[in-house]
């Protein structure tokens, strides 16, 4: 299985994604503020204490419903996980509709109904909302708790964080949050493979007790209805929703305070090709305080659009990332600030000192009049455009009732949008984004970025990926005496079966089942390789037939996608040419290859060997087994430097030489899993496949 032939699956999935972002550099141009005009709900509330909002909206022959609660945080603790599973739950039949007919006539009404433990939504045409409504009410009070279905999500959830275990931008999220609000904070807390193991399905009855209170709850009603018919509904279904007589009490924990001197958190990820910063601290911001406008707006300047400053000089001026972005919550109880970005691992020290400097700028500079021009024509475009969907009335109906909001706040939003100043601008930069008392949270393979993070004289915090501070790694070891890249390599060839049987390998066949991180599709590959340098692969999916085809006859090459054929560039033909055999260790000079350390890759001790430093090549074989387990290069690619790792691992014995089963490639935030079903060698494969 030749590696290289396989970072065309990941830059075809790269371009498609590429080519499919929208530019949205031109700002619209600032005009006055349209006049907002909201229709105040009709409100009731129900005995049980069910708060009913209903609007009007006759426009489409169509109804939303919004199930809300309005609950204090709730501290998880050592169960971290149980809303979770609750959540997936709720919402699959009652205890008079099994799951399947439950979901089944939903299907059919031709409706949407969805459960969290947060609450619920349904939305369905005018003609069929009496049954819909019946349906979330039942779903909501007598939702079927069973415990199979309790074992199921457990081990979907387990799962999950199975397959999230080598993601960097997770680690980041969870680590970020509990490092800045504390592990005991309901804010700061994650599930982990203990605390999910903790959770019983008694726990999770008595969560849906306790905690899906009518008493706590909102239903916003939208859309092409009559408050009296609707109200009458209401009544009859949701009545039944009775209080419990029991209810914990909830005491919430006190955030953790942001440190006294700007310091950066780490969290070492060996297998990470790109590192997540984030510089963060705890706001005290509401949607009441009179600095909310003027915070939104400065965000917007900073690092909420194309044009900010953090993505201007992040990714436009020194290409570091894709996109750089910040961020900054209001809650009633915390909230935190953010800025930062995912960035290729030799630049992370850079990119850090980058994203304080953008936030000084902001906060000691005043900011240009066009640039607060187009911050709000962004916003007044946002604001109009999200008023047009019933979920955005329901969401800011709640919003009003829950964060002691006056009537006319999204009234008067565009207004206090418009008449936020320059001065504004700078001053909530200084009282909200924080650079001074702060953490930088960054995840990221230590052994490539520790010696350039320690240069920026920030001082550094070690932790690992459950928040828990630790010593600071070894991410390098001393290298055994005797041990070189040649002996490296000679070891290798011996351990896959030896020169002699290497060179008996004229070609290779591999059928190929490729998973694609996020994709609605699976395809599979036929890849067949001959030598020295003839390659051909041919990918399909089913139901869509041949996708993509390349073929490299040894001079010249070509790929069609789509009837779309292109011959292969010049630059790729010679790298191809160069190609001297199937396995590369056979052909490599070793008095060209550097050893650079010894490092884990994986939980394992590897040689790291840099074969081409113009192209950022390494190679990594494990200490102990010989074996390659890891390939790394850089290429460029619409303006952006991007690096791709290929783990490898699942070695199986063909005809007396071990190959690689299983290749996994991680390209920016991008992964495809590459699964060998079959590899023929000497077998399937003629010179006419790469014609």
């Amino acid at each position: 299985m030749k590696i290289k032939l396989y970072t065309l699956l990941a830059f075809l999935y790269l371009s498609l994604s590429l080519s499919a972002q929208i530019d949205r550099s031109k700002q619209p141009e600032p005009g006055p503020a349209p006049e907002i005009t909201l229709k105040k709900p009709f409100e009731f509330t129900l005995e049980n204490g069910l708060k009913v909002l209903i609007v009007e909206n006759h426009k489409l022959p169509r109804v939303s419903m919004n199930l809300a609660f309005d609950r204090t945080p709730i501290s998880e603790g050592d169960k971290a996980g149980v809303t979770t599973i609750l959540g997936a739950m709720l919402g699959n039949g009652t205890t008079s509709i099994p799951k399947d007919d439950f979901n089944e006539e939903i299907d059919f009404l031709g409706a949407n109904l969805s459960f969290g433990f947060d609450g619920g939504f349904a939305s369905c045409l005018t003609k069929y909302h009496e049954r819909i409504m019946e349906l979330l009410a039942d779903a909501t009070i007598n939702s079927l708790l069973e415990e199979e279905e309790f074992e199921k999500e457990k081990d979907l959830l387990l799962e999950g964080l199975k397959s999230q275990e080598k993601s960097v931008d997770a680690a980041a999220s969870n680590v970020g949050s509990a490092l800045a609000y504390g592990l005991s904070h309901p804010y700061g807390e994650f599930p982990t493979n203990q605390s999910i193991n903790n959770v019983t399905f008694d726990l999770v009855k008595r969560y849906y007790s306790n905690y899906f209170q009518p008493s706590e709850a909102y239903l916003v009603v939208i859309g092409d209805v009559d408050v009296a018919s609707i109200k009458s509904l209401v009544e009859k279904h949701f009545s039944a929703w009775e209080r419990d007589t029991y209810k914990e009490i909830l005491e919430l924990t006190e955030p953790k305070s942001n440190p006294e001197a700007l310091e950066i958190n780490f969290i070492d990820m060996p297998n990470a090709v790109q590192s997540n910063i984030s510089l963060t601290s705890n706001v005290e911001l509401k949607m009441s305080d009179e600095d909310y406008h003027a915070v939104l707006i400065a965000n917007k300047i900073l690092g909420g659009g194309f044009n900010s400053y953090l993505n201007m000089n992040l990714r436009e001026e020194h290409g570091y990332t894709y996109g750089a972005r910040s961020s900054v919550g209001a809650d009633k109880y915390i909230t935190r600030f953010t800025a930062g970005a995912s960035v290729r691992n030799e630049v992370t020290d850079s990119a850090v000192v980058q994203t304080i400097k953008e936030v000084k700028r902001i906060q000691d500079n005043p900011v240009e009049d066009e640039a607060l021009a187009n911050a709000k024509a962004k916003y007044v475009g946002d604001f109009v455009l999200a008023l047009e969907r019933p979920s955005t009335i329901a969401r800011y109906s709640i919003n009003i009732k829950t964060n002691d909001l006056p009537e006319d706040f999204y009234a008067e939003y565009l207004k206090k949008i418009n008449a936020v100043t320059v001065a504004d601008v700078q001053r909530v930069a200084n009282k909200y984004f924080n650079a001074e008392k702060a953490r930088f949270i960054v995840v990221g393979k230590g052994s490539d970025i520790i010696e350039n993070l320690e240069k920026t004289g920030i001082p550094i915090k070690y932790f690992d990926k459950e928040a828990n501070p630790v010593e600071k790694p070894e991410f390098k070891k001393p290298i055994p005496d005797g041990v070189t890249a040649k002996s490296i390599l000679t070891d290798y060839i011996n351990a896959i079966g030896g020169k002699e049987a290497l060179d008996d390998v004229k070609t290779v066949l591999t059928n190929v089942d490729v998973t694609i991180q996020g994709a609605p599709f699976k395809p599979s590959a036929i890849i067949k390789t001959m030598a020295p340098n003839k390659e051909s692969m041919e990918m399909s999916v089913q139901g869509m037939g041949t996708i993509m085809t390349q073929k490299f006859n040894g001079k010249t090459g070509y790929t069609e996608q789509q009837g779309n054929k292109q011959e292969m560039p010049e630059s790729e033909i010679l790298k191809k040419q160069k190609q001297k055999g199937l396995f590369a260790e056979i052909y490599l000079n070793s008095e060209d290859l550097v050893l650079i350390s010894l490092i884990s890759v994986n939980g394992v001790d590897a040689y790291k060997i840099q074969v081409d430093e113009e192209n950022g090549s390494f190679r990594y074989y494990d200490a102990k087994t010989a074996l390659l387990i890891r390939t790394e290069s850089s290429q460029e690619a619409q303006g952006q430097k991007i690096t791709q790792t290929t783990d490898i691992s699942d070695y199986k014995a063909v005809d007396g030489v071990l190959m690689p089963y299983t290749k996994v490639m991680t390209t920016g935030p991008q992964i495809i899993t590459l699964s060998a079903s079959e590899i023929k060698i000497n077998d399937g494969v003629s010179k006419k496949d790469f014609k």
